[in-house]
């Protein structure tokens, strides 16, 4: 086909030639029941061409025409001879004699629950519509676009490939994990092992290739820490394995948490009994067959002794006792009588009181929702569960219960996280994305991983500079006695050891990230002073009572405490966006602050590049000054120009940091700074806090930013905000021993 078009139009791009035959192709294999997609196709693959060609008179129209009906002809009469040509609409067909699905052992099924009785193992292979290569005819549309747009002849509306206009539906939660986790009935699923290892895996985003080549080994029960910079695709990979776009075996269960739950009526407590899909839907399943086999007693009971009525009737109740019996091993192994208890003790530890664990789903904002999520993933206690930054929504006392709720956890958990002390309490493994590749520190917290890829970095530069030095040595001689005839010998030898010596690749740069804020001109004290400070949002509700605290520009605050107890208003109260009850703030009056928000992204424009938005609210300086000034904060290059839609969210919060730093404050007031950051930003942060000459007051939740910044201490809990005489770990300590003794135990 493609031979006959190049003939008849041979200035017609290779890509379009290679397209139209395609689409044809694919369209002559599909069935619908309106129309004929065929020649559907045709009539847009002749303005195609025809647009192609360049020649737009009737005489070259009717000939394309000709060219693509001829084709249409051939393809309509391949039909009837090649089954697999074309998908024929769906038949039944009657079976000789009935199957009793629900008896047969070892048979992963949904009973039911899913629209009838299947084996979900075979059906959730990966279903393949057509054999069209989804990425070449993007590549090929796009090229295709770009041809046409350069035409300065009128041509036809062109119409992309239907192909890429097909949309992934929409699934619900349920939908989505029982598709992804189909449920495993019989001794074999037990039996199957567990651990995980994939060969020859390429991810791909937005044409940027993530990994190549790369094998994934996970072993059950070990907790891997997956670590590497901003926008490496670590979070991409995440998504990949939760979908089983990576060939994971599908006796192995997965559980993503990555985005927060939908609000609705149900209570929280509810909400995450409810999400082990399959828990719920074997006990509906067991409600529903034991009223079957109590109605079947019941008729077996009432009616006639006729040999075949009984037989019929005692093979029904066979079928159901075995698939009954399937169900309660099924829940017995899931410890389904614990669920409740369970659940609750999960909520707990999280921060949902008895009281707001009966609350509705809807009540509560996207910070708890997103807890919800947490808890609903360590509540079903998948095979293998993925958790992206997960302290990014806990608070301290949250994280120290998950901590340790991981440290237990029977199953393999990978976890993307940029806390170094939650990784050096978690993690048995540490997994390193760069470059394409991933490679294993085994047994390694994020200390030892840190130490021992320096050491491999450094070794390798040593060697890759060796190797440099000795092939430079080597040429030099071959370059100068190559033609002397006394010395061709030694040149010929020289030239087969230069040969025969390993090419090593050239060691990674160091990555090195710098934050800078500017200089900060010296004020005469007080600078702030909160003194018996009382706060609520409602006179009959106060939140903060008697608060004391004093901001020097050589403080180092941090504050800590649950999340909900007020920390964010004791610093919009300090910041002035609020106004107290009662008490004083007083401020120097010519004090700059400078806030930095937990949801920084909102006031950026992701519509602008950071160059723009900079010079549209901090005028006075010119597009090279912001970029330099951009640099100073890791945004390097043209990073600075592109839109920030673009940038990955570590980048967006060092455009944040930058816009600060414009503002030449004496006083840094930050919530939550270290969101996103990846592990070197947050040494540079750190390092940049404690240079700074101004005061630094911060809200956080990581354990290292606080113990590296922070030489002050406060808590806010139960209504006021108050000095802690100790450190952080003495603050995670005292949380541990509250937690012990309030019954909030750990159970699996």
């Amino acid at each position: 086909m493609q031979a006959e078009i190049r003939a008849q139009i041979p200035n017609a791009d290779e890509v379009v030639v290679d397209y139209a035959a395609g689409y044809l192709n694919h369209a002559a294999r599909q069935f619908s029941t309106e129309g004929d997609p065929l020649a559907e196709a045709a009539s847009v693959i002749v303005q195609l061409l025809l647009s192609a060609s360049g020649d737009l008179s009737s005489e070259n129209e009717v000939s394309v025409h000709n060219l693509v009906e001829k084709f249409v002809s051939k393809l309509h009469d391949d039909r009837g001879v090649d089954g697999e040509r074309r998908q024929q609409a769906p038949s039944a067909k009657r079976l000789d004699q009935t199957i009793q699905v629900s008896s047969q052992k070892n048979v992963s099924t949904t009973m039911g629950l899913a629209g009838g009785t299947v084996d979900l193992e075979a059906a959730n292979a990966r279903k393949v519509e057509s054999r069209v290569d989804r990425k070449k005819l993007e590549k090929a549309e796009r090229k295709l676009r770009a041809k046409q747009d350069k035409k300065e002849f009128k041509t036809v509306e062109y119409e992309a490939s239907r192909l890429l206009d097909q949309t992934d539906e929409q699934q619900s939660y349920e939908e989505f994990f029982m598709a992804v986790n189909p449920l495993q009935l019989g001794s074999d699923a037990q039996s199957k092992s567990k651990d995980i290892k994939v060969d020859g895996i390429d991810v791909t985003i937005g044409g940027k290739r993530i990994l190549s080549d790369t094998t994934l080994t996970l072993a059950f029960g070990r907790r891997y820490g997956l670590v590497g910079q901003n926008g490496i695709g670590k979070s991409t990979l995440l998504r990949a394995l939760s979908r089983r776009e990576v060939a994971i075996p599908t006796h192995i269960s997965i559980l993503h948490v990555e985005q927060e739950i939908t609000g609705d009526d149900t209570p929280a407590l509810q909400a995450v009994l409810d999400a082990d899909v399959w828990r719920k839907h074997l006990l509906k399943e067991q409600q529903k067959i034991t009223k079957e086999l109590t109605e079947l007693e019941a008729e077996r009971s009432g009616m006639a002794d006729t040999a075949t009525d009984a037989a019929r009737l005692d093979k029904q109740r066979e079928g159901l006792d075995i698939t009954l019996s399937d169900i309660q091993a099924k829940l017995s192994e899931m410890e389904s009588d614990k669920a409740e208890p369970r659940a609750a003790s999960i909520l707990a530890g999280l921060g949902f009181s008895h009281e707001r664990q009966q609350y509705a789903t809807k009540t509560f904002s996207g910070g708890w929702r997103m807890r919800l999520a947490l808890a609903r993933a360590l509540f079903c206690e998948p095979d293998l569960l993925l958790l992206d930054e997960p302290s990014n929504m806990l608070d301290v006392p949250s994280i120290t219960f998950l901590s340790g709720y991981l440290q237990t956890y029977p199953s393999t958990v990978l976890v993307v996280s940029h806390d170094r002390a939650f990784l050096n309490e978690v993690a048995t493994d540490i997994i390193h994305q760069h470059s394409e590749r991933i490679d294993y520190y085994k047994g390694a917290n994020f200390d030892s991983f840190y130490a021992t890829k320096e050491e491999r970095r450094k070794t390798a530069k040593r060697e890759y500079e060796n190797q440099m030095a000795q092939r430079a040595h080597l040429q030099a001689f071959i370059d100068k006695f190559r033609y002397n005839a006394a010395k061709s010998s030694e040149a010929q030898s020289r030239i087969k050891k230069l040969e025969k010596m390993p090419v090593l690749d050239a060691p990674e740069s160091e990555y090195i990230v710098h934050f800078k804020f500017p200089e900060v001109e010296k004020l005469s004290p007080p600078i702030i002073q909160m003194s018996n400070v009382n706060f609520g949002y409602t006179p009959d509700k106060p939140l903060l009572r008697n608060v004391d605290l004093d901001v020097q520009l050589d403080s180092r605050i941090g504050i800590v405490g649950p999340n909900g107890a007020g920390k964010t208003t004791a610093l919009k109260l300090l910041i002035g966006t609020l106004s107290p009850t009662s008490g004083l703030i007083s401020q120097n009056p010519r004090l700059r602050i400078a806030f930095f928000a937990q949801h920084h992204v909102d006031a950026l424009d992701m519509n602008m590049s950071a160059v723009s938005f900079m010079a549209s609210r901090y005028h006075g300086k010119s597009d090279e000054e912001y970029r330099r000034h951009l640099g100073a904060f890791g945004i390097t290059g043209m990073t600075g120009l592109q839109k920030m839609a673009l940038l990955s969210g570590g980048q967006k919060s060092r455009v944040a940091f930058a816009c600060l730093g414009l503002m030449n404050p004496h006083i840094l007031v930050l919530d939550e700074p270290s969101n996103h950051l990846d592990i070197e930003a947050m040494d540079a942060l750190s390092t940049a806090l404690r240079q700074f000459e101004g005061g630094v007051v911060m809200v956080s939740h990581d354990v290292t930013m606080l113990e590296k910044v922070c030489t002050s201490l406060w808590i806010c809990d139960h209504g006021t905000v108050e000095h802690f005489d100790g450190t952080v770990k003495d603050y995670k300590k005292r949380i541990s021993a509250q937690a012990g003794a309030g019954g909030v135990a750990i159970q699996h």
